[in-house]
């Protein structure tokens, strides 16, 4: 036996070890959670690199930005991505796939799946990255309601992905994410000396439409459809009970009120084109 042959042989029985590594332990069902969590952080750093090294490459005002800047700069680039990911996945569990068909036998409340546990074992990854980012440099990337609000998100998904209680409505909420990638342009484009932009109007009628849709009448559908499966609600555990009625209702009210600020904002932004 040659040593090209041999060579062969030892890198197709390292490469069956490594995929025998990865299916009995980082994708086993007891560790799927923690292997997603650990890619949500991963990815960010990647993703936090990535657009570091793109945005040096084609914004030739990037190397201007000051040291703040870059970083959130750099941080809207993981937002964006997070954003983009959880919403497919959210809107596909949630209206394209059968797990929480009313048609299945079983409460909805209690329904999970390795997908569903992976999707929000890297939604946790990333709250917890831009949860530190945000402390590290407070309150530079946002005050106490964008506290408020990733902690109440990361209980909410941790004990929802752990229990593998009220899945449905974890994943409602997570749509809200849809209006992320229009909050993060409107911030690039006024940073890039665009603010005067049509682009920047264009977004901004956007941004009103999505927030409406996403953040206001999907929480609306929330509750309309917890009343029509109240009993099944009830079956969960107290403290599941507590985060699908509290969390919704916080985050609602949040969303509100940052909607109210994106109309006036809107309005002064075409006032000063007439």
């Amino acid at each position: 036996m040659d040593l090209s042959t041999t060579s062969v042989m030892a890198a197709k029985a390292y490469l069956y070890k490594a995929e025998s590594l990865v299916k009995e332990y980082l994708l086993a069902d007891s560790y799927v959670s923690y292997t997603a969590v650990l890619g949500g952080i991963l990815m960010c750093k990647m993703v936090y690199d990535i657009t570091h090294l793109v945005s040096s490459f084609y914004y030739k005002s990037y190397a201007s930005l000051t040291k703040a800047q870059k970083l959130e700069w750099n941080n809207r680039g993981i937002s964006t991505v997070h954003a983009i990911f959880i919403t497919y996945m959210s809107v596909y569990l949630v209206f394209f796939s059968h797990l929480f068909s009313d048609q299945l036998d079983g409460p909805i409340t209690s329904r999970s799946s390795n997908l569903s546990n992976f999707t929000l074992g890297v939604s946790v990854g990333y709250f917890i990255t831009d949860l530190a980012m945000i402390f590290w440099v407070y309150p530079s990337l946002g005050g106490m309601e964008y506290v408020l609000h990733h902690i109440l998100s990361l209980i909410s998904i941790v004990y929802s992905m752990y229990s593998g209680e009220g899945q449905l409505y974890t994943y409602m909420v997570l749509i809200s994410e849809a209006t992320t990638p229009g909050i993060n342009l409107r911030w690039f484009l006024d940073t890039a000396g665009l603010k005067k932009s049509k682009a920047y109007l264009v977004n901004g009628v956007w941004m009103v439409v999505a927030w409406l849709v996403a953040r206001i009448l999907l929480f609306i559908y929330l509750f309309y459809h917890i009343y029509f499966h109240y009993d099944q609600v009830m079956q969960m555990q107290i403290f599941s009970c507590l985060l699908v009625f509290g969390v919704p209702t916080v985050l609602l009210i949040m969303n509100t009120v940052w909607f109210a600020k994106i109309l006036r904002g809107l309005k002064k932004t075409m006032a000063k084109r007439d």
